[in-house]
């Protein structure tokens, strides 16, 4: 089964909701281990004060992180799980 492949660029200023439909923000970056592509988290920008409150990681320039593994789906919005942001 091949899956499908989403260009870096597609992903940039994409607004990103939790499954149940609460904004968290848009992509501004995504990190990834340079060793073996994988991804590891997506940086928020524009985050909500929703988005504030869930205890998140930060970047040492104080920027919001998501998880990629808390990605659910990936089409007109990243959609994350928000059990497995807490």
């Amino acid at each position: 089964m091949q899956t499908e492949k989403n260009a870096f660029g597609s992903l940039l200023g994409k607004m990103i909701v939790t499954k149940e439909g609460k904004r968290l923000g848009f992509v501004k970056d995504i990190t990834f281990e340079t060793a073996s592509g994988e991804l590891i988290n997506i940086l928020v920008k524009d985050s909500t004060p929703y988005t504030n409150n869930l205890n998140l990681e930060k970047t040492p320039s104080n920027e919001l992180l998501i998880p990629y593994s808390a990605i659910i789906a990936i089409s007109d919005f990243v959609i994350v799980s928000e059990e497995d942001l807490i």
